[in-house]
Order: C-alpha cells, then structure tokens, then sequence
C-alpha cells in the first residue's frame, strides 16, 4: 500500500492514459499503442529508469496492455459487420510470424533505434493521411497471394517495433488498395490481437535477463502500468467505436493523422 502511495501521480496518469487509450483503441483501429507508448516513455523517464530499457518496456508493455482492448474493440466492431474476416484468416500465421521475429531483434536495438523507428513511421503514415487524394492507390483490389501474406508479415514486423499493435500500418494498407476507412479500422482490430499477444510475449522472454528494469516488470512487461491501464481502457473502448461510426471518413483521416504528427514529432525530437 505504501509503494502506491507513494506513487500516486504516477497511478493517476496511468489511469488517465488508460481512459485515452480505450477511446482510441476503437475510434482509429490503433489500439491505443500510439498513446500509451510516448506516454509511458516519458513516466519511466521521470522515475529515472534507465534509458537503454525505457523504450523497449513502453513498447512491450503496450503490447500487453493492447489485448484485451483489441479484443473489446474487434468484437464491438464485428458485431456491426464491418470486419473483413477473410482478410484476417489470411494472416492468422504470418502476422504473428512477423511480431516473433521483431520480438528477437528489438531486444538488440538501442532505444534510439526504437524511437526512430517510431517517430519516422508515424509521420509517413500522417502524411499520407492529411495529403492524400482519392487517387493516391496502389490498387482498387488487395492484392493476392503471396503478396497479400508478406504485408501481413510486414505490418506484424514494424508493429511490433512500434508497439502499436498494427492498426496504423493496416490502415494504410487496406485504403491504398482501396478499401473504405470505416472497414479498414474494423479490421485492424482484428490485426491489434494478432499483434499484441505473440508480440507481448516474445518481448516478455526477452527480457527476462534485462538490467535496469523497473520494479513490478516482467521482462520487459511493467505489470503495474498494465494493470491500471488495462481495465480502464476496456470499459472506455465501446465509446470510441459510437464515435468511429459517427464520423465522416475526411473527419477520421484528418483526426489521426494530426494526432500521428505530434506523436511522431515528439519522438523525432527525442533523438536529438
């Protein structure tokens, strides 16, 4: 009880971080990874924790903490039929290949590397989203196998990287080939579980053996962020959902792709 005490800003903000993460889990198909992440990076940064493990804890533990909320909103979003189930069992195997993958190489990169990584992917996919015209496509069908099975593999890889859990990079996928917003947010859901649960656990294993880790971590899992976050994120999701379905697709374009700049903007900063 004292150790939470003494804590209490901390337990606030995560709270508070869990109530936005909910809410943009469903209204953009992210999973909230793209809030929790920069958030947690800068909790850890005022606890003083070690800086090479900092960001590899913010990404793994917004994987874990993207479970449930990804659960809550692919089944929120499917009951409205707006899923393309037969897009997700395609990539049921190679989505999951590509956050394994990632998993064993993320635990070699420096925190610079990760937030790079982060903040360059977040102002590509912003750009397209602000800048781009009914014709900015790669086609107007997805495209089919193998092609259709290596992006999966390739969001489940830089996914995983990022800690978001897939919704951006499926997104970007599902519209260039022409596919409506409104189905592509649904789907990334679907591709937020697929994402989050191999992920959390591979960067879990890998750093079982880690230095410099905060109390109440499992590898490189804080479980004390993930059971604040957690609960409060899943009772907020269904609110971002209504709201998802309430808005025009210009008006979800321009909302998240404001909202990648400043997130991707703060962490091309940090790098200098």
């Amino acid at each position: 009880m004292s150790v939470l005490l003494e804590n209490w800003a901390l337990i606030l903000a995560l709270l508070g971080c869990g109530a936005v993460a909910g809410f943009m889990a469903s209204i953009f198909g992210v999973g909230g990874g793209a809030v929790v992440v920069p958030a947690l990076y800068q909790a850890l940064s005022f606890l003083g924790v070690d800086e090479g493990v900092r960001m590899h804890i913010s990404i793994a533990t917004s994987l874990a903490i993207m479970i449930p909320t990804s659960v809550r909103s692919y089944l929120s979003h499917l009951k409205r039929g707006a899923v393309d189930t037969d897009l997700l069992k395609g990539w049921l195997l190679l989505i999951p290949l590509g956050t394994v993958l990632a998993s064993l190489i993320a635990a070699h990169l420096s925190g610079d590397v990760l937030k790079g990584i982060f903040g360059v992917m977040a102002l590509m996919v912003a750009f397209k989203l602000l800048f781009s015209k009914d014709n900015w496509r790669l086609g107007s069908n997805l495209p089919g196998q193998p092609v259709r099975g290596l992006y999966g593999m390739l969001i489940g890889f830089l996914s995983t990287l990022m800690g978001i859990g897939g919704g951006i990079l499926c997104n970007t996928f599902m519209t260039l080939f022409g596919r409506p917003i409104h189905q592509a947010i649904a789907t990334s859901s679907g591709v937020g579980v697929l994402v989050s649960l191999p992920g959390m656990i591979g960067l879990l294993l890998a750093g079982l053996s880690a230095e410099g880790l905060p109390t109440f971590s499992l590898g490189f899992v804080n479980l004390l962020a993930v059971i604040l976050i957690t609960p409060v994120a899943v009772l907020v999701a269904p609110l971002g959902v209504k709201a998802a379905h309430a808005l025009s697709k210009r008006q979800l374009e321009l909302a998240f792709g404001l909202f990648l700049i400043v997130v991707g903007l703060r962490f091309a900063a940090a790098l200098f």
